[in-house]
């Protein structure tokens, strides 16, 4: 099981105004909420946070998060963004209860070098980079292998195919395919239009509304 510490403060004042001066103050606004406790206001570090999540799989980690002279144990539910900037406006934590499953998605590392690919120069195409699962708090693994080293060209990986630890239990279809190992795609080289300027390219006009998201939960 992955887990990580985070300190933060619990604070009694909600609204956008306040919102802005944590966040003009270097600080994230957050809850934390959970079985049989009521959602609590909280704020964090931005930089403590933004430190943190650099390193950890933030959906499947079990953060100890510190809250005055308590610990509790939870995971990350949601992380609101900036629309353009790397800016965190507002994250939620979930409280853990011992032997109340919870919904996780569980990354995957594959491992090892496909035979189509050491010998018949194919490619390995990665369809699926987590799986769903239900699984008691205590178990959550930090990643699941996914063994592709005797993949051929034309072969394929599915999710009930996959070597799982202990009390997971998987949510995904089971027919959905991980990977599959394919032939490398021919470069077609476009011919220009006639008619058509040389050196001359069109471009999409891209057009995109941006709001900063800065009221709370």
């Amino acid at each position: 099981m992955a887990s990580a510490t985070l300190s933060a403060e619990m604070r009694s004042e909600r609204g956008k105004g306040v919102a802005r001066k944590l966040r003009a103050a270097g600080r994230v606004p957050g809850v934390v909420y959970g079985h049989g406790r009521q959602p609590q206001s909280l704020s964090l570090v931005a930089r403590d946070l933004d430190r943190l999540l650099s390193h950890i799989a933030a959906g499947s980690t079990v953060i100890e998060l510190t809250l005055g002279k308590a610990t509790t144990k939870t995971l990350i539910r949601e992380i609101q963004r900036h629309p353009f900037k790397k800016q965190i406006l507002h994250v939620d934590f979930m409280e853990l209860v011992a032997g109340e499953k919870v919904i996780v998605d569980i990354p995957l590392v594959f491992v090892g070098i496909p035979e189509g690919v050491r010998l018949s120069g194919a490619l390995l195409e990665q369809i699926v980079h987590s799986i769903e699962v239900n699984v008691d708090p205590s178990n959550i693994p930090n990643h699941i292998d996914v063994d592709v080293t005797n993949l051929a060209m034309g072969h394929s990986l599915h999710v009930r195919e996959l070597t799982l630890p202990a009390g997971l239990e998987v949510l995904t279809e089971e027919d959905a395919t991980v990977c599959a190992v394919v032939a490398p795609r021919a470069v077609v080289e476009e011919t220009p239009a006639e008619g058509a300027e040389a050196g001359a390219v069109a471009e999409p006009e891209l057009i995109r509304k941006t709001k900063e998201e800065e009221e709370e939960k």
